[in-house]
């Protein structure tokens, strides 16, 4: 009989958090501790050495050595230089295990070895790691050991932001501003705080470990770049929320564990469409932590996946013909006296704080849907948007027949009078109950659904970090807030001008609204009658960022200056170049080293049989045809080879930047997809036994 696990007890147990603070600290430094994690300000200097030094204490229970300051640099992924808890031994030679408030506090690393996009010259070396009070400290345990993370910021010597979580804390400030002004005129005086609450589902595949180190193109690239279909692909739909497999449901468990231990509230666990696809969706948590907590996810995944000898994928596209992998970035906001502002309550066309917050998020998404496009752009997920299962390039705004209806009678006669209620499903056994429906649908080829009290930015890829999305969407709607409340503060009476703008912001607005397909072919006929954008890959979207309207809009609330979103967008071209370039290296790599000679050995053996039947005096004519296809598609892949060769070498050759980016796009990735086909032509061909790479059925259908 297996042991039984208390959730309970474990949950949390490798957290440094408020609970346990309170009972380690004394009164009044957990009371200056909390004050400043609720209103900001600087801690002193003896208050931070005895916060650090209780924290040590814990750690060092638990079994640490070091600690790290953890931070999130422009590389996508967490970064960590780990300090021993160690001085200078004594005159006796003991050794004491010491942590300052100083250590604690603020952190040094080297600024240039990171993605600054020009921020910092090679020679300007010093940046600054500085503690997130708002993130808890956590025990990361792995084959080194124990170690104590501290959750940071990072930034230049000079000032500016060279990671992730520096802009997503000030927008969340941003929007906490102008979120209540948006409450308090609505009369709602005791909230002091509105913050962005997030929930990210995670997708995922899982491959057998032994598998994935014979594909060059998984490990070095993370997707398969050569592979034809398994026989038997998603057409069945019996993967999805289908039985989990024993191995896979040990790996579940594991994860699972390892997560709660970190305080991660991993709730959701089922197979997805794809085969080896699989899904984890956590309880949401604020923005902040959500997004650390999501690193700590992805990181968690790929460990755990190799101690139960398999690897966890989560690039958005690693296979071909078969679903890929995203991230739906659950948002909404909620003050500190517990109100959501997107809960429409029973009769949406009654809550004018909610429609009024509604009109705002619609006129936000409209007039920055590029940038939205942008905050959700990876080169991964160009392989993914826009296929028939995921949402579609085009930024649109699904809100049901419910919310849909009530706007369409703001826009038509300035009132909503009534609203869509959910009906009875009968049914029809007598033993089972008539369920309540709700009134609206859901819709998952949006990219930006509402779904009942939050909004589901479906287009995040499962491989990017969400603090970018999170970051556009808390600032694009801070500006509309702002220009709202600019409005209805001045207003002398506040009913009739909060009427007159709703009805003004969804009448402008109301195009971004489509509840309809959003696979059809109409529907991007549609949208370009619209006006509406299609950004139909990381590059192209790259170029919002520094629009005159995207500099205006993060500067006027200092969460980018012009110079940091230069930056950024000369990292996003960079980082396109690099990953397409590492890529076609792969792909001239395998087709060089291994699919050529094994298929040239295949050659041999057909020239042979063919000599050999004919001598035997029989009809050679079928090995013969099956010569010459491979001879033709052999010939084809070298051709092509020649020219990815050729189309690589000059992209190299290009001055770094959006040039550069863009060859890769129209050029490399191309000649990558011309060499691919023969290849998986081949593939089907060529016997098994010689063909130097496990085939799509052995990757998906044996773990």
């Amino acid at each position: 009989m297996s042991e039984v696990l208390n959730v309970e007890a474990i949950f949390g147990e490798n957290v440094f958090s408020l609970g346990k603070m309170r009972e380690r600290l004394p009164k009044k430094v957990y009371g200056e501790l909390t004050k400043v994690m609720a209103e900001g300000g600087d801690l002193s200097l003896e208050t931070a050495d005895v916060v650090a030094k209780a924290m040590k204490d814990w750690a060092v229970e638990k079994g640490a050595t070091h600690y790290t300051h953890w931070f999130q640099p422009l590389t996508g992924i967490t970064a960590e230089k780990h300090d021993a808890f160690v001085t200078n031994p004594d005159e006796n030679g003991h050794m004491l295990m010491e942590f300052s408030g100083k250590e604690l506090i603020k952190g040094e690393s080297d600024a240039s070895s990171f993605p600054s996009g020009g921020l910092r010259s090679t020679f300007e070396a010093r940046g600054y790691t500085a503690w997130d009070l708002t993130s808890p400290a956590f025990i990361k345990e792995s084959a080194i050991g124990a170690v104590l993370c501290i959750p940071t910021v990072f930034c230049a010597y000079t000032g500016e932001a060279l990671d992730q979580k520096t802009p997503l804390l000030r927008s969340m400030e941003a929007v906490s501003e102008q979120a209540l002004r948006i409450v308090k005129l609505f009369g709602n005086t005791e909230a002091t705080k509105v913050t962005p609450s997030v929930g990210a589902e995670q997708e995922y595949f899982l491959v057998d470990r032994s598998k994935y180190l014979q594909r060059k193109d998984l490990v070095y690239a993370g997707r398969t770049l050569f592979g034809a279909p398994a026989p038997k692909g998603q057409e069945m739909d019996d993967h999805y929320y289908g039985t989990i497999r024993e191995r896979v449901g040990a790996y579940m468990k594991d994860l699972n564990i390892e997560l709660w231990k970190l305080g991660v509230s991993a709730k959701t666990q089922h197979n997805e469409v794809a085969p080896a696809q699989h899904e984890l969706a956590p309880i949401f948590s604020t923005a902040n932590i959500e997004v650390d907590h999501n690193q700590i996810i992805m990181e968690t995944m790929k460990r755990v996946a190799i101690r139960h000898n398999m690897n966890c994928l989560l690039h958005e596209k690693p296979f071909a013909g078969i679903n890929g992998s995203g991230k739906h970035n659950n948002w909404s906001l909620v003050t500190d006296n517990g109100v959501n502002l997107l809960e429409p309550g029973e009769t949406p066309n009654q809550n004018i704080q909610f429609l009024l917050v509604l009109a705002c998020v619609l006129k936000a998404v409209d007039k920055h849907a590029d940038l939205l496009k942008q905050s959700a752009s990876n080169v991964g997920n160009d392989q993914r948007l826009g296929a028939h299962e995921a949402p579609p390039t085009i930024m649109s705004v699904f809100l049901g027949e419910q919310l849909e209806d009530v706007v369409e009678q703001l826009i038509e006669t300035g009132e909503a009078k009534s609203c869509l209620h959910g009906s009875k499903l009968m049914t029809g056994v007598s033993t089972l109950p008539d369920l309540d429906m709700d009134a609206t649908d859901r819709n998952r080829t949006s990219p930006f659904a509402f779904t009942g009290n939050k909004f589901e930015f479906r287009t995040v890829g499962s491989s990017d970090s969400i603090a970018s999305a999170n970051i556009t969407l808390n600032t694009i709607v801070a500006e509309a807030f702002c220009e709202a409340a600019d409005v209805l503060e001045k207003a002398e009476d506040f009913d009739m001008e909060c009427h007159d703008l709703i009805k003004k912001y969804m009448t402008e607005h109301q195009r971004i609204i489509f509840n309809g397909n959003g696979y059809s072919k109409e529907w991007a006929k549609e949208a370009e009658r619209r006006g509406l954008p299609n950004i139909k890959s990381m590059v192209e979207a790259v170029e919002a960022l520094t629009t005159e309207k995207a500099i205006n809009l993060f500067g006027k609330f200092h969460i980018f200056t012009e110079a940091e979103l230069s930056s950024r967008a000369e990292i996003l071209y960079e980082t396109y170049a690099k990953t397409t370039n590492i890529e076609a290296l792969t792909m001239i790599d395998m087709a060089s080293k291994h699919i050529i000679p094994a298929v040239t050995k295949y050659v041999k053996f057909l020239a042979d049989t063919v000599i050999a039947v004919r001598e035997a005096g029989a009809d050679a004519s079928v090995q013969l045809d099956t010569l010459n296809e491979v001879t033709a598609y052999l010939k084809e892949t070298k051709e092509a080879l020649g020219q990815l060769i050729k189309a690589q070498a000059e992209a190299v050759a290009m001055r770094r930047g959006k040039n550069q980016a863009f060859t890769y796009r129209n050029s490399v990735m191309v000649a990558m997809e011309a060499l691919r086909k023969p290849v998986d032509k081949l593939e089907m061909i060529v016997d098994k036994e010689m063909w130097p790479m496990p085939s799509y059925g052995d990757l998906i259908f044996e773990v």
